[in-house]
C-alpha cells in the first residue's frame, strides 16, 4: 500500500507591512519590543503577528520558534548572520531543534525527537545551554544563521 501523499500549501507573501514586523520577530524580538521598535501598538503588532502566521498557514496556537523556522524556511525575511560559530551537536541534538522548530505543542516536539515527555524539558535546557541561546526562538534563528534546519518546512499544518 502506498502512503498518502501530504502537499504544504503556498504560503501567501507578506505585504511589505507584514514582512517588516516579521524581520523584527526574527530579530528576535518579542511583541512589546516590536511595537516600540516600529511606533505600532501592541494591539496592532498583535494583528500583524496574526495575519502572518494565517498567511503560513499555522494553527492559532502556533508558537514563536515555529512561526520564525516558516519565515526563514519560506524565505519570507532574510536569515540574520549568526554571531558566534555553530557547535558540534550530536544526532539526539539536532533532531530535537528540528523538532523544536517545527512543533508547539511539548509531547509533540518530545515525540519528533524520540523523548520521553519527562526528558523534553531537560534536553531542550541542555541544547540552549550548549548553543548559547537564551530561548527556544534564538535557538531557531541562531540555528538558521549556522544552516542546521532544512531551507522548506517539512510538515504539513506547521506546529501541530
Amino acid at each position: 500500500m502506498t502512503p498518502p501523499v501530504t502537499t504544504i500549501a503556498p504560503v501567501t507573501p507578506l505585504t511589505p507591512t507584514l514582512q517588516r514586523v516579521a524581520q523584527h520577530l526574527v530579530g528576535g524580538l518579542a511583541l512589546k519590543e516590536i511595537a516600540t521598535q516600529t511606533g505600532l501598538s501592541a494591539v496592532t503588532v498583535r494583528q500583524y503577528l496574526r495575519d502572518i502566521r494565517e498567511s503560513l498557514h499555522c494553527p492559532p496556537r502556533c508558537k514563536p520558534p515555529v512561526i520564525v523556522h516558516h519565515l526563514l524556511a519560506t524565505r519570507q525575511v532574510a536569515t540574520p548572520p549568526a554571531d558566534r560559530p555553530a557547535p558540534k551537536l550530536g544526532p539526539g541534538q539536532l533532531l530535537l531543534l528540528r523538532a523544536v522548530a517545527e512543533h508547539s505543542d511539548a509531547r509533540n516536539i518530545a515525540i519528533a525527537a524520540k523523548l520521553a515527555p519527562a526528558d523534553q524539558r531537560a534536553a531542550l535546557d541542555q541544547l540552549l545551554t550548549d548553543t548559547g541561546a537564551q530561548n527556544p526562538t534564538q535557538l531557531v534563528i541562531l540555528a538558521h544563521g549556522w544552516s542546521l534546519l532544512p531551507a522548506q518546512p517539512t510538515q504539513r499544518g506547521a506546529g501541530q
